[in-house]
């Protein structure tokens, strides 16, 4: 049987699973940072709704077929990361 978690053990538990999902946001909004700066994107004057466009036909064309759903919480998380990623286009972190 399993040992019963106090609401205090629970809050540390949920603390660190929102430091790591803070962390692999960080990480993936570098990833796209770094291919938008090789790719030249980061010198561009591009609005933040032509980003998103770009990132959802992106999304859309490396989805199987078959998998719109799934398809669409992946354009919803990539809009999100691109509003994320905005600063880092400006100065990265890792220049």
């Amino acid at each position: 049987m399993a040992a019963k978690l106090s609401i205090t053990d629970i809050d540390a538990q949920i603390e660190k699973l929102r430091e790591r999902r803070k962390t692999l946001i960080v990480k993936s909004a570098e990833r796209f940072a770094r291919a938008a700066t090789k790719a030249g994107l980061a010198e561009m004057e591009i609005a933040d709704e032509e980003i998103d466009r770009i990132f959802a036909e992106i999304a859309l064309r490396a989805e199987p077929d078959g998998q719109r759903q799934a398809g669409r919480r992946a354009e919803l998380g990539i809009i999100a990361v691109t509003r994320a990623l905005t600063p880092c286009l400006v100065t990265p972190s890792y220049a």
